[in-house]
């Protein structure tokens, strides 16, 4: 099976340099060296950026010295849509910036069609949220007649309820929970305080776990941490991680799909498509700024888009 780099490679496999380009190209490379002093991989690299370009427009019929800002700027957003890394495009970018700049200084060209380019930015990957069934068979899978089982429906439940990060969740305080307020204390990123509201099922999943289950796994302990394992001690992000997975086996949804994270992504989009306010949800969230949270509304309008091709007439 094809690799994703033989998949690039075949996607901008071009007929050979032509003449033209490959004495300009040559040329560029002697001049740099004897001017600049690059080091030969630099100058190696430089070659194998221009001669990809060369051969590509070569294909559409132009040579290096004819090409304008456009056309360049078409052929980085091939590369980044086949799924050239940043800093390749950055690369390629910087060895264009000193060709076509040696060109203009040369009289060559009378405009650098890479003195004002700036590669695509890459398609911003969407967060991935577990539908409100997924979830609900994920809630409902630890055994809850055991001690640890109702650790985890509580952690889970307060996941969901609150879209903590996973380093929250488990550093929590016990101090940290007011369930006469139905509220969490929870110290984000940057150590900042916010807090945030319970909800009533992760309110009363949290007063069993407080009851039932926590005094018994801390013994004669007093332990700081909110949720504990069987010596007192504050649980790993690698313990609740493993049994995420292990929970998500359980409730027939793909291990492979679920992380702490997308539970918190789980509960931004839910709270959205139900009509949450963007700015609440950046407190809830802890977002210091409100373009990280905007991220959550084209997850929201991914949704609209689907539920309107799935049910318009004309969809």
């Amino acid at each position: 099976m094809p690799t994703p780099a033989d998949r690039r490679r075949h996607a901008l496999a071009q007929p050979p340099v032509g003449a033209t380009d490959a004495l300009a190209i040559a040329a560029f490379i002697d001049r740099q060296w004897a001017e600049s002093g690059s080091a030969r991989n630099t100058l190696d690299a430089y070659r194998r950026d221009l001669e990809g370009l060369a051969r590509w427009l070569g294909s559409r019929g132009k040579a290096l010295v004819e090409t304008d800002r456009a056309t360049l700027f078409d052929y980085l957003a091939q590369r980044t849509q086949l799924g050239y890394s940043g800093r390749s495009n950055a690369r390629l970018l910087s060895a264009l910036r000193v060709f076509y700049g040696q060109l203009l200084r040369m009289g060559t060209l009378r405009v650098d069609p890479a003195a004002t380019l700036e590669p695509p930015k890459p398609r911003r990957s969407l967060p991935k949220a577990l539908s409100e069934s997924q979830i609900e068979a994920l809630l409902a899978a630890p055994e809850v007649s055991e001690a640890t089982g109702l650790r985890e429906r509580a952690m889970l439940e307060l996941m969901y309820a609150t879209g903590l990060r996973v380093s929250e969740l488990v550093t929590l305080p016990a101090a940290g929970v007011n369930l006469r307020q139905g509220v969490l204390r929870v110290l984000g990123k940057g150590s900042k305080e916010r807090l945030v509201p319970l909800g009533e099922e992760a309110r009363h999943w949290l007063e069993k776990y407080l009851h039932d289950a926590r005094p018994g796994l801390a013994g004669k302990l007093a332990p700081l941490h909110l949720f504990i394992d069987g010596h007192g001690a504050a649980l790993s992000r690698q313990h609740f991680w493993a049994r995420l997975k292990a929970l998500a086996a359980v409730a027939g949804v793909d291990p492979g799909k679920v992380s702490p994270h997308g539970l918190r992504h789980s509960f931004a989009t839910h709270l959205l498509n139900h009509g949450a306010d963007l700015r609440a949800l950046q407190m809830l969230l802890g977002h210091a700024s409100l373009s990280t949270t905007q991220i959550y509304t084209l997850v929201a309008t991914e949704g609209l888009k689907r539920l309107h091709q799935r049910h318009h007439p004309r969809g």
